[in-house]
């Protein structure tokens, strides 16, 4: 069967309990098409980049599907047709990731380097005036000297 990855951003003002509902109905109608779920995330409410129904945030939820074309079909009707569902978009894929999505990973995983540049080395703290060398010494007593004569 083809494979299908399947996002799609809910409500803000839905509540958790709604959200999973909303994730179980999803799996309900891809089982009853003949398909299955591989995979199901919820990414959490996220920020949109512009206002989409006069909404500014909204419940992310992405899916793997392992469904036949018509299963997809079924269920992008339904989306569309549920209030709830602000946008949706499926993609068929070759193969599933099996790790988890970018979106997942935690920030210290997702970035090899540091966010702060690296400190500079120390520079070498001043010698104290009772640890000159020799050759320093010697100058400025003559120097000491030479004016009081």
């Amino acid at each position: 069967m083809p494979l299908y990855e399947s996002t799609l951003i809910a409500r803000h003002d839905m509540s958790a309990q709604q959200v999973e509902s909303l994730t179980e109905a999803v799996g309900g109608l891809v089982g009853e098409h003949g398909g299955t779920i591989a995979k199901s995330e919820y990414w959490g409410l996220r920020t949109l980049a512009y206002r989409i129904k006069k909404n500014r945030k909204g419940h992310y939820l992405f899916f793997n599907i392992d469904a036949p074309a018509a299963t997809v079909q079924a269920l992008e009707r339904t989306l569309r047709l549920n209030e709830d569902v602000l946008r949706y978009l499926t993609v068929r894929v070759e193969t599933f990731d099996t790790e988890p999505s970018p979106i997942m990973l935690s920030r210290s995983a997702r970035d090899d380097r540091s966010r702060r540049r690296p400190r500079p080395p120390e520079p070498a703290a001043a010698k104290p005036a009772a640890e000159k060398s020799e050759g320093e010494g010697a100058a400025k007593s003559d120097a000491e000297s030479g004016e009081k004569a």
